[in-house]
């Protein structure tokens, strides 16, 4: 009840504001004598439009067994894209193996906000025929590439708006007193349009760590968790999620209702005109620099260099970026083509971004091989902190400057803190920048026992834009609590949900970021 009607103060003040601003635009053009100022361009509507719909009352997973106790795959049914990303227009193959051999369903959802309900059912596809399709080898680097068969082929309408689509696949039993089973897909439908919000979907990272199908990842190579010239390709299912929390919601989805879903729940909820990409999508600064703020969500650790240079043009550009993460833009990993010749379908870990120091290094011999190497430039020149070490630990996240303008409305004193927000990775080292101030710091504790300093900055660009930077992967668990979420928890700390001072604190960020 009391969530509820936080959101719809929320609700309220936005709308008050931007009436607010229409009735101070009426009365600047009257009292300007004879000449009248022609009407503002209307805002786009895509989103309250879209989330006017009628949201689904079942698009989670209901049923889903995994492999074996304590396992990541659900070999039952699980199944792939072969795009990250797609346009309207354009076809995305959905790769499925079922085990054993039966019919299946595939219900598509766009998720949302859609009054509270999370989601919208977009189409069904079936009943279609399912096989068990062949695990792939183990190749050069470890790679586990799947080369199945399509199982079904679609062309993304053009009345389907951008957005990170999942597709629910669920067994079709061959008598009523026999079980269904079900795992997700996930792709994004992105957009050319200009928009005031490009919303960056991790997935590199949610790839890096998905070990399907026993335990292939980035971080399994026998020579240790932060190996070089090791890859993962995106031609696989995703398995359950594998770190700090048990979620089988996670189950094909990657890392997208963990870390991400919350906070594109509540730009949503509150009518911001946001649209979404992958990360392959900003390896060219025009993909960015079209939409007025750049947002990069939860865990955004790995990056293509490319990414870097485009991001960092984008700034100069005057485009505003926030960085609501943690530990981001830190492992290099280039993108590669698939087997096939489909660009940007494996990720290689080439080696770390250039903010690390030698000392930070020496400390952290457990994790890197000696065979690593700085291939990056400094990440904390385009984030204004960086990713220290020891990496991980929880805290509160606590307001040291607070008569800098992002505070305004929260009632946040010197010292106030709110509870569990920082972790489970974050950033810190402030980065010498002209103007970048640190608005919040504090400790967080690895392993509940080793203290580790973290700190949120903002600087001024070049355009009277600003880089912001949240410090902390549990960012949007302060924004939203949707449908099919669960809050994480890591290193004996865990963030509280929706806090309407987390929420102020991103509305007066885009409030200045949008004009």
């Amino acid at each position: 009840m009391e969530k509820n009607k936080s959101q719809q103060r929320a609700s309220l003040a936005r709308r008050d504001f931007l009436k607010a601003g229409a009735v101070a635009a009426l009365a600047s053009a009257v009292g300007g004598g004879d000449a009248v100022a022609a009407p503002a361009a209307p805002k786009p509507t895509i989103i309250p439009k879209e989330n006017s719909r009628a949201g689904a009352l079942d698009w989670q997973l209901t049923r889903v067994k995994l492999d074996k106790a304590a396992g990541f795959r659900a070999s039952n049914i699980e199944g792939y894209c072969s795009k990250q990303s797609v346009l309207a227009g354009e076809t995305l193959d959905i790769f499925v193996s079922t085990n054993p051999a039966a019919k299946f369903t595939l219900e598509i959802f766009r998720t949302g906000y859609y009054g509270g309900r999370g989601a919208r059912l977009m189409t069904v596809l079936g009943p279609l025929a399912g096989k068990k399709q062949p695990d792939p080898e183990i190749g050069p680097k470890r790679l586990r590439e799947c080369k199945w068969e399509p199982s079904v082929s679609i062309k993304i309408p053009a009345d389907w708006p951008s957005g990170v689509y999942l597709g629910r696949l669920t067994t079709i039993p061959e008598a009523t007193d026999k079980p269904y089973w079900q795992n997700y897909v996930v792709f994004i439908v992105r957009d050319t349009r200009k928009a005031d919000i490009l919303f960056q979907c991790s997935d590199n990272t949610w790839q890096a760590y998905n070990k399907w199908p026993d335990s292939h990842s980035l971080y399994t190579d026998p020579r240790g968790a932060h190996a070089r010239d090791v890859a993962v390709s995106f031609d696989r299912p995703y398995a359950k999620y594998a770190q700090i929390y048990e979620n089988p919601q996670s189950l094909g989805s990657g890392e997208w209702l963990c870390f991400e879903f919350p906070a594109a729940y509540w730009l949503e909820q509150q009518g911001y005109d946001v649209t979404y990409c992958s990360n392959s999508d900003c390896l060219d600064a025009a993909q960015i620099t079209r939409c007025k703020t750049f947002i990069s969500i939860g865990h955004d650790e790995y990056w293509d260099v490319r990414q870097y240079h485009a991001v960092k043009k984008a700034i100069d550009d005057g485009v505003n970026v926030l960085w609501l993460c943690g530990n981001s833009v830190f492992g290099v990993t280039p993108f590669l083509p698939s087997s096939d010749g489909r660009a940007h379908r494996i990720l290689e870990r080439a080696g770390l971004f250039g903010g690390l120091t030698d000392a930070e290094i020496s400390q952290a011999e457990r994790v890197f091989t000696k065979e690593w190497k700085r291939v990056g430039p400094d990440e904390s020149l385009i984030i204004g902190a960086r990713s220290i070490i020891p990496f991980n630990g929880g805290g509160d996240w606590t307001c040291t400057k607070p008569n800098h303008w992002i505070f305004a409305g929260t009632g946040m004193k010197k010292g106030d803190s709110i509870p569990g927000l920082v972790g489970w990775e974050h950033h810190g080292a402030p980065a010498k920048i002209p103007g970048n101030e640190v608005v919040a710091e504090g400790l967080v504790w690895a392993g509940g026992t080793t203290p580790a300093h973290w700190t949120a900055t903002i600087y001024p660009g070049p355009k009277k834009n600003f880089v912001f930077n949240a410090a902390t992967i549990f960012w949007a668990q302060g924004l939203g609590d949707p449908p099919g979420h669960m809050l994480p928890w890591s290193h004996w700390s865990r963030p509280h949900g929706p806090d309407e001072r987390v929420q102020r604190i991103t509305s007066n960020l885009l409030k200045r970021a949008l004009g």
